[in-house]
């Protein structure tokens, strides 16, 4: 079996069915000590394959989010108070809804209704009639009551979303802002609204909007562009970026975004779309899958031969290549080609996982394929961003046969005791380090030991742990867990050896 055939059967590991990115809903208790925020009796209250998102309060004790069941989104209601139960609100065969709100001095929700003819207005759900009507023919995106009769709301124009106030009782609309981000909330202890301007294509702004005259003002920037927020109160907005939740106590004249929680659990990646209860005690985000759990789904669909779901695993613009940048091909409909040949050409087709690193969104898997009998071993290393797989590099065991896990546990060795002359020597003289996957940082050993010789003398309490380890060929693949001066790093070296020395090293951080 050629090594191409291993590479193909390999990149099968990924693929979805559905259409947007698998995300859960999580609750917690709030409290502030000091003016931080600390969460505590964490729930995930979707707990459901799929999409589910867009939470909102109903009232302190209950939630209102987005969740999909029989292949379409239904809004779903989460009780705490009453057991931490859940119940459906709407169930539309002729749509899915999203962004579920709680219309003020109502018995009822708002919410985006996707149909299946590809119509998209906001409607009103009324509790007790359990019926449904349009309430207004723009084609919105997101929104935020106001009071009863006066929506903030998104309106989506071309490629972007403008802000409009729409007043429902004069039948009036108003469009004050033009290119904004999905996040609308009112602002604690105000009249105003807030939301997030995107005119300025190097950061993005918040602003606050008073609905009655139309005037907004710039309050400060999105952090790194996230434009997801919140309010804990009248001045500290809370924002998520990766696994991290930040503050920012715009009172201040010199503040800047602080990171107040940084989530160490695997399946807390990406927050989004924070919600508070409106007595301040309770909030709710938005997570994506774990990239290990997505991975593993690629792999089970490959196993099961399911190409819609292997492929749907995959970004639109995947790269598949060889390590370390050898491109292969690019695209999910390239990807849906290979694998369906593939599927149709051979008779019987496995992946088993025996060994996974996982760091940040970057996953790497040694892998035994088997394909009609035929068994090969290889890597993969997966990068996930969005809850799709963005690349897929292979790392195949064709490098030439040497000891290399002896030589790299040598080097580790002087490295801990920042012995630089014993490290250097297990590295060649044209040594390059790199970082994934081809830019270079270091080439040389005297440029090597120029460098780590100032790190060692600086660093007393340096001290590298293998925390995993696969061995492939010449090639040693290390998930490290270094301390430097108090702090604890987490990276993946690659090492390449040749002849008994080390030629090269990758890290992926």
């Amino acid at each position: 079996m050629t090594r191409t055939l291993f590479a193909i059967c390999f990149l099968l590991v990924c693929a979805h069915g559905w259409s947007q990115t698998e995300t859960e809903v999580y609750l917690f208790d709030l409290s502030m000590n000091n003016g931080k925020p600390i969460l505590t009796n964490p729930k995930n209250i979707s707990n459901n394959p799929g999409y589910d998102n867009q939470p909102s309060f109903w009232d302190n004790g209950s939630v209102l989010f987005a969740s999909t069941r029989k292949d379409q989104t239904d809004i779903l209601r989460f009780n705490v108070d009453e057991g931490s139960t859940s119940s459906w609100l709407t169930y539309t065969t002729a749509g899915s809804e999203y962004s579920p709100l709680r219309i003020p001095g109502e018995n009822a929700i708002s919410a985006i209704r996707l149909d299946v003819d590809g119509l998209q207005r906001l409607y009103q759900y009324d509790f007790k009639s359990r019926e449904s009507i349009p309430i207004t023919d723009l084609k919105i995106g997101y929104h935020v009551w106001y009071n009863k009769h006066i929506l903030v709301a998104t309106v989506l124009v071309e490629n972007r979303m403008d802000l409009k106030i729409i007043n429902l009782e004069d039948n009036t609309q108003k469009t004050v802002y033009q290119n904004v981000g999905r996040s609308l909330h009112k602002i604690p202890g105000s009249d105003l609204v807030s939301f997030i301007g995107k005119r300025n294509n190097n950061a993005w702004e918040i602003l606050s909007l008073d609905p009655i005259s139309g005037e907004s003002k710039k309050i400060t920037n999105t952090y790194n562009k996230e434009e997801d927020i919140c309010w804990l109160n009248k001045n500290t907005i809370i924002t998520g970026a990766g696994k991290q939740l930040l503050t920012l106590n715009i009172d201040s004249e010199n503040a800047t975004w602080e990171t107040v929680i940084a989530f160490p659990q695997e399946e807390i990646n990406n927050i989004s779309r924070i919600a508070i209860s409106p007595n301040g005690k309770r909030l709710a985000f938005v997570a994506e899958d774990s990239p290990s759990k997505i991975i593993q789904k690629q792999v089970e669909s490959f196993n099961n031969q399911n190409l819609d779901a292997f492929v749907s695993c995959f970004a639109e613009g995947v790269v598949v290549q060889r390590f370390p940048n050898e491109r292969m091909y690019q695209g999910r409909s390239k990807m849906r080609e290979n694998y369906e040949r593939f599927f149709e050409n051979v008779k019987s087709s496995s992946v088993e996982v025996v060994n996974r690193i996982v760091l940040g969104n970057t996953v790497i898997d040694e892998e035994v394929a088997k394909v009609d009998g035929r068994e090969g071993r290889q890597v993969a290393i997966y990068t996930v961003e969005n809850g799709l797989v963005t690349s897929m590099t292979f790392i195949f065991p064709d490098g030439p046969l040497t000891d290399a896990e002896s030589v790299v546990q040598e080097q580790l060795g002087a490295y801990n005791e920042r012995d630089i002359d014993a490290f250097a020597g297990t590295y060649t003289q044209d040594v390059e380090l790199y970082q994934f996957p081809k830019k270079l940082n270091v080439k040389g050993i005297a440029k090597l030991k120029q460098q780590y010789g100032t790190f060692f003398e600086n660093t007393p309490d340096l001290k590298g742990e293998i925390v995993n380890r696969i061995v492939i060929g010449n090639k040693v693949i290390d998930h490290e867990s270094v301390t430097v001066n108090g702090s604890v790093f987490k990276a993946i070296a690659i090492y390449e050896v040749v002849d008994g020395e080390i030629t090269k090293v990758t890290f992926i951080q």
